[in-house]
């Protein structure tokens, strides 16, 4: 809030400006965690088929992404493992991510049991849904989604204590006093230093978290490509 110019060097907030930051700090970085490259790492959960037409996924789902997670609103990629008749070397067979409901209405048989090629994640309210197809049997495979790291960002107080890459403090400060500077309708001046290092310790973070997947084509005469499932058909 110095920061910002909301209250001047020996000033202290009141409680009802130390709770609006609270409130606004935890809104910036639920927004943050849907940028890929304010996400420091990208994690992958794997669990094992049982044979279920959908899996859920967020806080306490069949995909439990860990307490006061809530379900992302995409996944990054998915993959299935083979679980059985594979030991000690279990291979992962990529799938293709159907990107539409409209894509996954247009299957005629949806209840097929076979060795999976795709998967459908539904970002649903609060746990999301994952549709692999066709539908994997139970026990012998297990599914498995890549999603964004989530940030913390649910506070049940003040006093809530948590961690993240050391880079991201700066930019925590300087991007919230913006958004006091909005609240509090204080304009920028000649001189003010605070958006470019709002934009700045932004900066610091895009490149950090950068990760750009090599670019792979159809080469040779082992058929076609599929670029959404990185496999020859």
């Amino acid at each position: 809030m110095q920061d910002a110019g909301v209250i001047g060097i020996g000033q202290n907030a009141t409680q009802g400006e130390i709770n609006d930051g609270w409130a606004r700090l935890q809104w910036m970085l639920q927004g943050w965690e849907r940028k890929r490259w304010l996400v420091y790492v990208l994690k992958t959960y794997l669990i094992t088929s049982t044979g279920a037409l959908f899996y859920t996924v967020g806080d306490g789902g069949n995909f439990n992404l860990g307490a006061n997670s809530v379900r992302p609103e995409k996944i990054e990629r998915a993959f299935l493992r083979q679980l059985t008749q594979s030991q000690p070397n279990q291979i992962d067979y990529p799938l293709e991510i159907l990107q539409s409901m409209e894509d996954y209405s247009s299957i005629a048989l949806k209840s097929l049991s076979s060795f999976p090629t795709s998967v459908f994640y539904e970002a649903s309210w609060p746990l999301g849904k994952a549709y692999f197809w066709p539908v994997p049997q139970a026990s012998i495979y297990g599914p498995a989604l890549v999603v964004r790291e989530q940030l913390p960002n649910r506070f049940a107080s003040l006093a809530t204590a948590f961690t993240l890459p050391f880079e991201y403090y700066r930019a925590i400060v300087k991007n919230l006093a913006l958004e006091f500077r909005a609240k509090y309708q204080i304009p920028s001046y000649p001189g003010d230093m605070l958006v470019g290092q709002a934009k700045d310790s932004l900066n610091v973070l895009r490149p950090a978290n950068a990760q750009i997947a090599r670019l792979r084509t159809n080469v040779g005469t082992r058929g076609n490509y599929n670029i959404f499932s990185d496999r020859y058909y």
